[in-house]
């Protein structure tokens, strides 16, 4: 064999190698950088406040028949969110990975439930999604694969959800798509939601974490169904035209309806120059200001 052809067989047995020399350690605690869209996160958003989501028609629709009084439905009071929250929800993380018992690579990793969201498992041993028929829970089913030190993990079988606390929808169809980014101690997953029902683009959505040396709590304390004041039959929501807060945003912070109701408009820097003669800044903010008594 000739100089040049060894050397070529070499490069692309390196090549061939660089994935699994890329792939890293994901395992350990990671606490939650609540930096960013700390209102949503914490407290939780204004009812009708769905700007920069991608609606269609029939989204915005399912989204102003929300009432928040749903939850409190003795059926759904222990119910859980679709790992779409692990990126829209407050709590941090703890991953681990599951070994082949023959071989010892990694078969999964692990991501630990909270009390409002189940575990996810990302199985890495190229099995297949069921088919479209199989059931749907809102778990899911995920499988990952590694790009360089990255690990892209896509979710599909999920049942329907919510992308934001106030009733922004998720359908049965929808795709989640998980980036798992890590630097050093720090983590930062980017979350892509892709909804042929309710959305017209895909939805993103990014966390950060910091690795930490105190375990990170999963599971949380078990949930007790009560009675919450909505009796078993009666599912609350509110008519066509009939949301009370669909104003809410224009009163508070002077934001247009249109802008508030969402739409893939609404997502881009140029929408503002849409909407500039409509927006009127209040004198003062007077909800959820950053800076409380600030003009």
């Amino acid at each position: 064999m000739s100089l040049h052809r060894i050397r070529f067989a070499l490069a692309m047995l390196l090549c061939a190698s660089f994935p699994a020399l890329a792939e890293i350690d994901l395992s350990g605690s990671w606490a939650a950088i609540n930096h960013e869209d700390a209102l949503e996160r914490g407290g939780g958003p204004n009812p009708v406040d769905w700007a920069g989501l991608p609606f269609n028609e029939a989204g915005r629709a399912k989204a102003l028949s929300f009432s928040q009084s749903i939850i409190s439905m003795p059926e759904r009071i222990c119910w859980f969110q679709t790992q779409w929250h692990i990126a829209a929800g407050p709590f941090s993380l703890r991953m681990w990975a599951v070994p082949d018992p023959i071989t010892g690579k990694v078969q999964a990793w692990m991501v630990g439930a909270w009390e409002t969201r189940a575990p996810m498992t990302i199985y890495m041993d190229g099995r297949p999604h069921p088919g479209k028929n199989a059931p749907h829970d809102q778990t899911g089913f995920t499988t990952g694969v590694w790009n360089g030190n990255e690990l892209i993990a896509t979710t599909t079988h999920l049942k329907t959800g919510y992308i934001r606390r106030n009733g922004a929808p998720s359908s049965d169809q929808a795709t989640i798509t998980t980036h798992f980014l890590r630097h050093g101690d720090m983590m930062t997953l980017a979350l892509l939601i892709e909804d042929p029902v309710y959305l017209t683009e895909p939805y993103i959505l990014t966390r950060s974490y910091n690795l930490s040396t105190n375990p990170v709590a999963i599971g949380g304390p078990p949930c007790i169904v009560g009675d919450e004041g909505v009796e078993s039959g009666r599912v609350p929501h509110y008519l066509p035209g009939k949301n009370p807060f669909t104003d809410e945003m224009t009163k508070l912070y002077g934001i247009p309806e249109e802008a508030a109701l969402g739409g893939a408009e609404t997502m881009y820097p140029e929408f503002r120059d849409k909407i500039k003669d409509k927006f009127k800044l209040p004198a003062r903010c007077p909800k959820n200001c950053a800076n409380a008594g600030a003009n």
